[in-house]
């Protein structure tokens, strides 16, 4: 029998700021959010001891009720990414690499299945050794939950583990069945989100054990083919194993860049943003050595100016990872779908059906010379702004009033490095 185990670390990113402060997390009243931005900025994290009184995880600033003193720490995600780093060693120091599964930063799968006869424990008391050793050398305290396969390990961590003393929640498929088939909100449970969870209230759906028992036609003309996997998850099973995943390439042909913006942008305002994320998108398409077929914008405006959101879409003549064609392309579409005056908040670009840069067709106005003489240039920018940092190379419209280039490219998640 499989033995796998999910593993998180607990209030990860206040817990490395309570830990470089000498403090317990357990009991000191923090948070990290960036103080330079809005009280509307939402807190990347907060202890437990936030929680304890009723503060709610991912909550903004101004929600934090006034009458709880805390210490407000500025996001360090570079800190936060090499501690994260240290604890991966940990787990390399018990569990092969390829039986691990990084899922994110603060949590991991671990297949376990190999491991208990070679060091005569059995799950839990393996899992205790590694979060033990997570504990004595860093100072984090983890949480975990031990499953048959990969679903109940994620289950048990997220729902059983909340409810035991040592927080280490173990499920099989009968007690997963016996124990959480009534469990209520369905949010709850992995891969349950509120959009799926309101289709099945409409069919009178509410539990696992609904679904369970749902007939199974009703359920794929809802959901198509992903009804599988919620039956099968309702049933506490999951065919996916850790050689699975290992072996899982991904099928994207797109690459995606995204930002919220600190405040309301008039319409040039945002154009330039457009310019600089295209020109970073360039950038990355030329390290994949891949050319784009197209692109989708997506503008999302102020609540104040009454403007719904806007998603525009333009298909490449030639496919290309040309900077200059695909600021071209950018700007033609963002003048085309921007409402003038609108005040914008939110961007995202994608570059989609990406090919390798050596399928692209001969282009009729440029030379090849032309084309690799630019590629070349992204190239050597590439290798000085890995060598020297991403500001190392700056254009004209970087240092233009707005810019957001130079404070993004110190940033990492599009918070504070």
């Amino acid at each position: 029998m499989s033995e796998y185990a999910c593993i998180d670390l607990k209030s990860f990113y206040a817990s490395v700021e309570c830990v470089e402060r000498g403090l317990d997390p357990l009991t000191t009243n923090l948070v990290v959010a960036d103080p330079d931005r809005t009280d509307k900025t939402i807190c990347l994290a907060i202890t437990p001891a936030m929680k304890a009184r009723g503060v709610k995880n991912r909550c903004r600033v101004f929600e934090i009720p006034g009458n709880i003193d805390y210490v407000m720490a500025v996001p360090r995600m570079q800190l936060y990414i090499d501690y994260s780093n240290r604890i991966q060693q940990i787990y390399m120091k018990y569990i092969a690499r390829e039986d691990i599964h990084v899922y994110s930063v603060d949590e991991v799968f671990l297949d376990l299945t190999n491991y208990l006869q070679m060091y005569n424990l059995n799950a839990k008391e393996l899992c205790i050794k590694i979060m033990d050793s997570i504990y004595e050398e860093t100072g984090i305290t983890a949480t975990c939950g031990i499953g048959t396969n990969m679903y109940l390990a994620k289950i048990a961590l997220d729902i059983t583990a909340k409810h035991v003393a040592d927080h280490i929640g173990i499920l099989t498929e009968n007690k997963y069945r016996r124990t959480l088939w009534k469990h209520k909100p369905l949010t709850d449970f992995w891969r349950i989100g509120p959009g799926t969870v309101n289709r099945l209230a409409h069919a009178g759906i509410y539990t696992m054990e609904d679904i369970a028992m749902a007939d199974e036609d009703s359920l794929y003309r809802m959901f198509g083919v992903d009804a599988e996997l919620l039956i099968d998850h309702a049933w506490g099973k999951e065919s996916a194993t850790m050689k699975d995943i290992k072996n899982y390439h991904s099928q994207s042909t797109s690459v995606s860049n995204g930002q919220v913006l600190p405040c309301d942008y008039e319409y040039e305002e945002g154009r330039l943003i457009v310019k600089e994320m295209v020109d970073n998108l360039s950038l990355e398409l030329v390290e994949r050595r891949a050319v784009a077929s197209g692109m989708v914008l997506y503008l999302s405006f102020s609540r104040n100016c009454g403007y719904p959101s806007v998603r525009g879409s333009v298909p490449f003549v030639i496919p290309t990872s040309s900077t200059r064609e695909l600021l071209d392309y950018a700007t033609n579409l963002y003048d085309k779908i921007m409402y003038p005056e609108a005040k914008i908040r939110r961007i995202n670009i994608e570059f989609y059906n990406l090919i390798n840069e050596e399928m692209q067709q001969a282009n009729l106005f440029q030379t090849p010379e032309d084309v690799e003489r630019e590629r070349n240039l992204q190239k050597a920018m590439i290798s000085i702004k890995k060598k020297y940092g991403r500001n190392a190379v700056l254009k004209g419209m970087n240092l233009e009033e707005g810019g957001k280039a130079i404070e993004r490219n110190e940033q990492i998640g599009g918070h504070r490095s």
